[in-house]
């Protein structure tokens, strides 16, 4: 049996930290974007004789994983033993000392065993675990970053938050990121409810129930048709209809509403802005050409009913979302491993990306803020090249990167899509976060990068 101990000082009191593991959306957060996680059942809490199982895919490890809590201590500790899974042993204490009144010390203490016993401990012993120091590294990194979010709304009380779009990349970790850190989170979901508080809405028939609504104090619209693949005109008329029919849908029901939410908040992007070379763009700025600022346009054109009914609407114009478990990232990704990337036509086009973890804070601030409404650019304060993104992406996968994909494939291959996402290039300032005060987690994409593929120093 092998020992492994992991410890962080986390700037909050050990009750806050305890708490927060106690909520069964932590255990999501706690996913890092290598391992794929699916919850299949769960039975009580932290509590003694609780059950958690799930199904885990981690490069060419997949399987099933049971585990059954014990030894709980209210406050100050919890312990999950494996009684089916890939280890022959594996006990996980996670522990909350605390270290005056305003920290705690967050210690994980792991005994293991690996398959076959002594004979694999010698001989993978290493690599387990290095694994081991790569997952701790990044949960105690997201912890404490999650937690110091939540902190900084601490005075606001905790929000009643309707989300659409709650199974894509933004919102399936927004459901997670805002229930635990204690807010009551629904989604709305075209299909039958698969859980308690589920929401039913079919934007393409107009059916949204005013009633099912009551009570909420915020609805985060973030569906949408994606933008990927070659843009057919039937393409161009889905992306469009998604996003306009499902916000006029939103924005007339809460208007039409006696006691509305008080904020509706709805996913942009930085597309609006067009081809603008290396000018600096911000939210003062005028739209530019082409089919992503055409849909931009009237997407939030279809947010004006809300408005009238003086509820606070906040667009949030997103860049490139960062994120290795999905998105354009994960598109990118196989070809960088495969030693197969390069820049993308003449790589000077910039790109506004934003790390995942920080659009879920612009999100938190936009529900908590009163101050803030109207157009809010989610990207970094540092765009980069095409070319520069390239180098940097290679540089964190330890991968060389000499394929370059000229402008004649691209236009070839992706048409009018190519031309608008990978060739145009947009310089965008987040002028309006950056007046507010907001923390960027990741400012820089090396940063954002290395925490998405747990390359962490």
């Amino acid at each position: 049996m092998t020992i492994f101990e992991w410890r962080s000082t986390m700037p909050l009191p050990a009750d806050q930290v305890y708490a927060w593991h106690t909520r069964p959306e932590a255990f999501e957060r706690l996913t890092p974007p290598w391992q794929k996680v699916t919850v299949v059942e769960r039975s009580g809490g932290i509590e003694d004789g609780a059950i958690l199982v799930f199904e885990y895919h981690s490069g060419p490890l997949r399987g099933r994983w049971v585990s059954v809590h014990q030894d709980h201590v209210a406050g100050r500790r919890f312990t999950d033993r494996q009684v089916h899974g890939p280890f022959a042993y594996w006990e996980h204490t996670h522990s909350f000392i605390p270290q005056g009144d305003d920290a705690c010390m967050l210690e994980d203490h792991v005994e293991y065993g690996l398959p076959l016993g002594g004979l694999v401990d010698a001989l993978g012993g290493l690599p387990a675990r290095h694994a081991l120091e790569r997952l701790f590294r990044f949960r105690h990194r997201r912890t404490r970053a999650d937690l110091s979010r939540h902190a900084d709304t601490a005075a606001t009380p905790r929000l009643k938050v309707a989300v659409s779009g709650a199974t894509g990349l933004v919102g399936g970790n927004l459901v997670a990121f805002l229930a635990a850190g204690g807010h009551e989170v629904s989604r709305l979901v075209r299909r039958a409810p698969t859980r308690e508080g589920d929401i039913v809405w079919d934007p393409q028939l107009g059916k949204l129930a005013a009633h099912s609504l009551d009570g909420l104090d915020a609805v985060v619209h973030l569906a949408g048709e994606s933008t990927a693949g070659r843009w057919t005109e039937a393409k161009k008329r889905r992306v469009l209809a998604s996003r306009v029919e499902s916000t006029s849908l939103l924005a007339e029901t809460v208007a039409g509403m006696k006691k509305p939410p008080k904020v509706l908040v709805c996913a942009s992007a930085v597309g609006l802005y067009g081809d603008r070379g290396d000018e600096v763009v911000d939210e003062t700025s005028e739209p530019g050409d082409g089919f992503l600022s055409e849909v931009v346009q009237r997407w939030e054109e279809a947010l004006e009913p809300a408005r009238q009914a003086g509820i606070r609407v906040v667009s949030l114009r997103f860049g490139v979302v960062v994120a290795g478990g999905g998105g354009a990232l994960a598109r990118l990704v196989p070809a960088f491993r495969a030693g197969a990337g390069g820049v993308i036509g003449d790589g000077r086009q910039y790109m506004s990306w934003v790390a995942l973890d920080d659009v879920l804070g612009a999100i938190l601030l936009a529900l908590t803020d009163k101050k803030l409404s109207g157009p809010v650019n989610v990207v970094s304060p540092n765009p980069v090249s095409n070319r520069e993104f390239t180098r940097t992406l290679a540089h964190v996968l330890r991968r060389p990167a000499r394929v370059p994909l000229p402008e004649q494939a691209v236009e070839r291959v992706f048409g009018e899509m190519g031309r608008e996402m990978l060739l145009a290039g947009q310089r965008v300032r987040p002028q309006v976060l950056l007046d507010h005060g907001f923390r960027f987690d990741y400012p820089t994409l090396d940063a954002a990068l290395r925490l998405e593929f747990g390359r962490l120093e």
